[in-house]
């Protein structure tokens, strides 16, 4: 693979032209889809094999059309104090409303709006009416106007004295991440800028990592309505491909330099920087592309198609690390490297080879090592500290309820759950697929059951053969009071009786990515130690990299939960509302991470056992490893943490959730893992981690991630510079 790379890298570089015309053309290609395709919609959601799916799609078959993917409003209307809205005065007001959504802007979207006085959604007090109003498309699809419509519809009761607020999806937007992202990349541009000591080297990974995103997520938004894609699925795919293309790129930059500053020209410098730095990429990238794959074993259709989604722009990353930076790296020339050194580089200073002088991490490495047992257990004993509040995790699906209170969504829900009952804003429909006997039946035995507010007279289709049955609880739908009711309600009915809804289907959801959690995290753990001991030919390198790995990831949920759930520094971080975890944030977080991690302790790593072959005792490998290429590391995960916390920012709960976890996951990843925990263990286990069965050395491919079976292949049949030099980075 190694030679093979060599020669794309090297071609790239001397067909720069063509290669660049080609990138240029697929991101036009792309944003030409992205403009002509309609609005995405907010995705189809099932979850196979719940007993909330199997109702809806009940259903779908005994209720036609009542499924339809229409979007919903409700809007509330509250009297001032000592006032009824079946008083006169406010009564006028809302008919004004009903009779406006019907017959004002927009109205050719509306399939219905039900009056509160026909529909008797009065409270029982009189001081609180809601209007539902059903769109005949959903929320991402309606115009303009529509929605605009709709915020305008309580203006006038509201200058009346009335208390307008308005909830539901028809008010449902794409996300908007805000400036965060913005400030992202302006951080990773100055640790960049810090990092090569070069605005035209800085500039590079930033430029090829944005065509890169520009090109998966235009191609994201082209097809989101053909392949049914969510609409926060393109805000995913860009935050992980702009983390990992800004990464890719660094590293082939980086070794290009090396290279240069070992002498060679500059074509052949960008061969071997795409051969040897290069090779590690490909393996990186396709550690983060499995474990973004491997979401499919969850069987929720939603989240696979944001792993392929977000998979796909992984892929395109790399793909421009191999091809597109080498072109550009032709057009930039020497301009690459640092002003002050350009010179020195090349031979008027310190001699090509030599060994540089010790930097932060030789000294940090050095430290390591008279001290391991003291970092091991800091390191271990703080991660595990910070991983506590994990073991209270609570999952969910947010609601209305869990919006800023500065929202109308959320003040609705607020008035609703006033007026109306906790349990209002969540009821449960239970779906009976059997005769009218059966559904009185199922009525009677609910009504008896704790928890249970309103039970409604059955609703039955037009051939009798099914029913259904609302039911609305006393406490709120996230309550697990109310997950018990559900629990009840099925275990006493039998498979003609099933319970769906919102609720229900959040509760369905919670329980199977819960249950899908272990599995998964063994799947990904155990795919690490394979692919990890294939690269160091050793078992307890890979075991190693694997308990760091779950141990950053827990700390980093152990965090989540401590900000998102108990509330704590929620307002540092702009979380207005704690509630539960987002229901897929643990399995995303873990796939994400995964390959994060991975990415890191190949760079590292693969230094240390370069050195160790070569004669090097266990504790100056380390050493070695870490002096030339913890400067490297260490700036791809203060970019990757930046590009991550500037999804903190977002508007959606959900982006701002993984933009925080994935933030912390690599700041404990990068720098208490593989830059203290990981020298400590090596530096404890010596001459033992590098240990593999001979004959498990013999059946295990060698996939040479180091590039060593090219600089032999050079050393060979090219000539130029002693290709046993030791690289060192610019």
């Amino acid at each position: 693979m190694a030679t093979f790379l060599y020669r794309l890298g090297r071609g790239a570089f001397r067909r720069r032209r063509f290669v660049a015309l080609v990138w240029v053309a697929l991101l036009f290609a792309a944003g030409f889809g992205a403009a002509s395709a309609s609005a995405p919609t907010s995705g189809s959601f099932s979850i196979p094999g719940t007993e909330a799916q199997k109702a809806f799609d009940l259903l779908e078959q005994r209720f036609p059309g009542m499924t339809a993917n229409g979007a919903t409003a409700r809007i509330v209307i509250k009297a001032p104090d000592g006032a009824k809205v079946t008083d006169p005065a406010p009564k006028a007001q809302v008919e004004k409303i009903v009779s406006g959504l019907k017959g004002g802007a927009g109205a050719d979207q509306i399939a219905s709006v039900d009056d509160p006085y026909q529909s008797k959604a009065i409270s029982k007090d009189s001081g609180t009416a809601y209007i539902s109003a059903k769109y005949k498309v959903s929320g991402m699809e309606l115009t303009d106007a529509t929605r605009d419509a709709l915020k305008e519809s309580g203006q006038a009761a509201q200058a009346a004295g009335l208390t307008v607020e308005i909830g539901g999806d028809a008010l449902m937007t794409a996300p908007e991440t805000g400036s965060g992202e913005v400030i992202g990349i302006l951080i990773a541009a100055v640790v960049l800028v810090v990092t090569f000591g070069s605005l035209i080297a800085a500039g590079l990974p930033l430029l090829t990592a944005l065509i890169g995103v520009g090109i998966g997520v235009s191609s994201i938004t082209a097809l989101a309505n053909v392949l049914d894609l969510g609409s926060t699925t393109s805000t995913l795919a860009m935050m992980i491909g702009l983390a990992v293309g800004i990464d890719y790129a660094l590293f082939i930059v980086s070794r290009y330099r090396v290279e240069l500053a070992e002498g060679r020209e500059r074509d052949e410098a960008a061969g071997r920087a795409a051969g040897t730095a290069g090779s590690a990429v490909v393996f990186a990238g396709l550690t983060v592309v499995i474990a973004l794959v491997g979401l499919a074993v969850v069987n929720i259709p939603m989240l696979t198609k944001m792993g392929f989604a977000a998979a796909g722009t992984v892929v395109i990353a790399v793909l421009v690390a191999l091809t597109l930076v080498p072109a550009i790296l032709g057009f930039a020339g020497k301009k690459v490297l640092p002003a002050g050194t350009k010179s020195r580089l090349f031979g008027k200073g310190k001699p090509a080879g030599a060994q540089p002088k010790a930097n932060g991490g030789t000294r940090w490495a050095r430290f390591v090592l008279r001290r391991p047992i003291l970092v091991l257990l800091a390191g271990v004993i703080g991660l595990g500290a910070i991983a506590i509040p994990a073991g209270k995790l609570e999952m969910g699906l947010p609601d209305d309820g869990a919006q800023p209170v500065s929202t109308t969504q959320r003040r609705a829900y607020d008035l609703l759950s006033d007026g109306f009952g906790p349990g209002f804003n969540g009821p449960l429909m239970v779906v009976v697929d059997g005769d009218k006997a059966l559904a009185d039946k199922t009525v009677d035995r609910i009504k008896g059951l704790d928890g249970v507010a309103v039970v409604t007279p059955p609703m039955p289709n037009k051939a009798g053969d099914a029913a259904i049955i609302n039911v609305i609880p006393k406490d709120r739908p996230s309550s697990t009071e109310t997950e018990k009711l559900v629990h009840t309600i099925r275990d006493g009915s039998g498979d003609d009786v099933l319970v769906t809804g919102a609720t229900a289907m959040n509760i369905d959801f919670s329980q199977k990515m819960n249950d899908a959690l272990v599995p998964y995290l063994a799947l990904v753990v155990g795919l690490a130690f394979l692919l990890l001991m294939l690269v160091f030919r050793s078992i307890l390198v890979p075991l190693k990299a694997a308990f760091g790995f779950l141990l950053s990831v827990v700390a980093a949920l152990g965090a989540v939960v401590a900000v998102f759930q108990w509330g704590w520094l929620g307002s540092l971080f702009g979380v207005e509302q704690t509630g539960p975890i987002m229901s897929m944030m643990p399995i995303f977080m873990v796939g994400v991470v995964f390959g994060l991690a991975m990415d890191y302790e190949v760079f590292l790593v693969t230094r240390m056992r370069e050195a160790y072959v070569h004669g090097e005792r266990p504790g100056q490998a380390v050493v070695t490893g870490f002096q030339y290429s913890a400067r490297v590391v260490v700036a791809a995960a203060i970019i990757m943490i930046a590009v991550f916390s500037g999804f903190i920012g977002a508007g959606e709960q959900m982006v701002k959730m993984i933009g925080f976890g994935l933030a912390v996951a690599v700041f404990f990843d990068a720098f208490v893992v593989r830059m203290a925990i990981v020298p400590a263990v090596l530096a404890l286990l010596g001459h033992k981690a590098w240990w593999l069965p001979k004959w498990l050395d013999r059946i295990l491919p060698n996939v040479d991630v180091e590039g060593e079976s090219l600089r032999k292949h050079l050393g060979e049949s090219a000539q130029g510079p002693d290709q046993d030099r030791e690289l060192v980075n610019a």
